[in-house]
């Protein structure tokens, strides 16, 4: 008998501020907002800089290179869409562009022992059911 994983959480759409963002993550693409008035980064999407207001913001690509910040290991978890991972690792990724994420680290045989801050890491797409996005999880680079 097979057993058919529940799907992870999905935004809904029309959804004004992340639908780009999700947008290209069907194409593995980890994008970014940059204000073009004062140069600060913003993450995750919105329609005005966190800075200085301006809603002057283009899009950027990240290469997807960063180091972990943070993290915590899930041992156990009663939703049905994480129940059957086992333990897995959920941390603050530092994106070399200059922002921070929050994701899975995954790749490692024991995330309690193979995580650490600091470590360096790469950006895994996880294709969702349905194709409309991915997720943005990273491993070990």
């Amino acid at each position: 008998m097979t057993t058919q994983r529940v799907p992870r959480p999905q935004p809904r759409f029309p959804e004004p501020d992340t639908e780009p963002f999700w947008k290209a993550t069907k194409d593995h693409k980890l994008t970014y907002q940059k204000c073009n008035d004062c140069n600060t980064v913003v993450f995750y999407p919105r329609r005005h800089c966190t800075k200085c207001g301006s809603a002057n913001l283009a899009w950027h690509t990240s290469k997807g290179l960063g180091a972990v910040y943070t993290f915590s290991v899930v041992v156990q978890n009663r939703n049905p869409s994480f129940r059957d991972l086992g333990a897995y690792a959920v941390g603050y990724v530092d994106l070399d562009e200059g922002f921070r994420i929050m994701t899975n680290v995954v790749g490692v045989k024991n995330p309690s022992t193979d995580v650490k801050c600091g470590m360096r890491v790469k950006v895994k797409w996880e294709d969702q059911p349905g194709g409309e996005i991915s997720l943005p999880l990273f491993e070990p680079a």
